[in-house]
Parts: C-alpha cells; structure tokens; sequence
C-alpha cells in the first residue's frame, strides 16, 4: 500500500488545475485522469516535480484509437512514484488530423523512444521531439498500423465464408 491515496493525489490535481483535469476512474486502483494537450506538461512537471507526489517514473507513452468517438486518438501516460508505491494514468485525446501534442523529453529523457515508438504506430505527432521519426517500421510507411482505419478481415477471402463451417 501507497503512502498516500488516490485521492490525496486528486485533491493535490484539483488544488493545483482546478477544472481542467478529470476523474475518468480508478479501475484496479490505479487513478485514471484526463486533461487536454494544452495543460498535458504542466501536470506531467507538477506530478514529478511536487515534494510529495514524486512521480518521477515514467512507465509508459502510448496511444489509442477509438474510431467512433469525436475524438479518436488518445495518448496515454503511465506515471510511478516509487516514493510513494502509488501509479497514475493520464489522457488526452485529439481529433483525427490534428494530432500534435507538446513532447515530455524535457522531463524524461526515456520519453524520446516511447515517444517515437507512438508516432511510429499512432502517427502522433510529438512538438519539439529532438528525433521523431519511425524506430520500428519502414521509413517510407505511409499508414499508421494500429489505428483501426481498415476491416480486421479482407472480405474477399473464399476460405472464410460461412458455408465452410456449416453456418
């Protein structure tokens, strides 16, 4: 157990953003918040810098793609205080086309590969990132493979027809 609750980490959010940062829930414990991208580095430089936070471990960058909603693609970070044994997870969706979001190397410097590792698979687009481009697929990829922008099948596959299985 943590030295200080998820809800203490919440009010010192509130105390300091006020409303422009939301509860979206706390599943398994871990607190999950929203912001926008206009505030994104200053909560990720509260959230280490802050004496008794101390969120000075960055998990994980990575993102989302939820095609049905007004604001399809999400970045998420994943944040530790090793102080404090306590985790939180931050969002901040975009809509399609306009996916530029301020880069948190600044802060961390392991961000640079997550950071590029997002773009690469989410086409994110990181401001002021020393070295965004792709880490893992071809340099001259012209799609973004984990945003669900194509069917999962090709429905002209014959060896996936229904009668074969007795449907």
């Amino acid at each position: 157990m943590g030295k200080i609750t998820n809800q203490e980490v919440l009010d010192k959010i509130a105390e300091k953003f006020n409303d422009q940062v939301t509860l979206t829930g706390e599943a398994y414990g871990l607190l999950t918040v929203e912001t926008g991208r206009e505030q994104i580095i200053d909560l990720l430089t509260f959230l280490k810098t802050d004496a008794a936070l101390q969120f000075v471990f960055l998990t994980d960058i990575t993102a989302i793609h939820y095609p049905e909603q007004e604001k399809p693609i999400g970045v998420i970070y994943h944040l530790h205080s090793l102080v404090n044994n306590v985790r939180i997870r931050i969002k901040v969706f975009m809509h399609d086309g306009d996916t530029h979001i301020p880069t948190a190397t600044p802060l961390w410097d392991g961000a640079n590969w997550m950071e590029r590792e997002t773009y690469d698979f989410f086409g994110v687009i990181f401001d002021g990132h020393p070295d965004l481009r792709r880490i893992l697929n071809v340099d001259d990829m012209t799609v973004f493979p984990m945003r669900r922008e194509y069917p999962l099948e090709d429905p002209n596959r014959v060896d996936k027809k229904d009668f074969y299985f007795g449907r």
